[in-house]
């Protein structure tokens, strides 16, 4: 069947039937003919995603749960108010290597989570304007993710969020945690009002670290909110362990 080739020249592989109104008189109908035909995966309710075009011909090519979030985001919301955060730009940045089932993307309002057919989509409204972020670049988008030191303090600031495993919280820490610039990551934790996120983050961190890295204890004993170091003295970084 043919396929116009502007739909692989969209800022975003997600589609929702009205996206393709200036193509198509009765747009619905034709959606749901391009996904009779495979052309089109069903991801929810309103929205399809238009696989790589080496892919349209394979039944069994399925998306990353994180590239979708931020492909669907950028449906929605558009490219400068949304990013990946959290676990999904941590796995962007090679700090989780296994695959996820929920993902977690930034965008500019509130709304509920979204059940796909490739995986949960969990928004944290955020303004993307205060965050440190960089181009992420995607099989279904080109939008942006945190940066490694912004997604590290994000981590440490809530370990939980997109039901991540407080282990596997610890370990992406670690990971991000060698690799970052850490005069950036007091730099934003000063900015963003995050000192506790800058001591969990150095405590967790603390068996990938040399003695350079500054060790900042906040006024008060912090919750550790279920984050485990291999091996460190919590009460040293100003950390009290659950």
């Amino acid at each position: 069947m043919t396929v116009p080739a502007k739909l692989w020249a969209r800022p975003t592989m997600v589609l929702r039937p009205r996206d393709l109104a200036d193509l198509y008189a009765r747009p619905d109908l034709e959606v749901a003919r391009l996904a009779d035909h495979g052309v089109l995966r069903h991801v929810a309710h309103g929205y399809w995603v238009l696989p790589p075009i080496d892919q349209v011909e394979n039944p069994d090519w399925r998306p990353e749960v994180e590239t979708l979030a931020l492909a669907l985001a950028v449906a929605d919301y558009g490219t400068r108010t949304t990013a990946l955060t959290g676990p999904s730009a941590a796995r962007h940045h090679g700090a989780l290597p296994r695959a996820l089932a929920t993902a977690t993307v930034a965008v500019p309002r509130q709304r509920p989570a979204l059940d796909t057919a490739y995986g949960r989509i969990v928004f944290v409204k955020r303004d993307t304007g205060r965050l440190d972020l960089a181009r992420a670049r995607t099989l279904l988008v080109v939008g942006y993710a945190t940066t490694i030191e912004q997604t590290m303090l994000d981590i440490a600031n809530r370990p939980g969020l997109g039901a991540l495993p407080p282990d596997e919280a610890a370990t992406a820490i670690r990971a991000l945690a060698a690799r970052a610039d850490w005069a950036e990551v007091q730099r934003l934790a000063r900015e963003q009002r995050a000192p506790a996120a800058y001591a969990r983050a150095r405590w967790a961190a603390d068996g990938v670290l040399d003695g350079t890295v500054p060790i900042l204890r906040p006024r008060t004993p912090i919750p550790a909110l279920g984050l485990k170091p291999v091996a460190a003295d919590a009460a040293r970084f100003g950390v009290r362990e659950d």
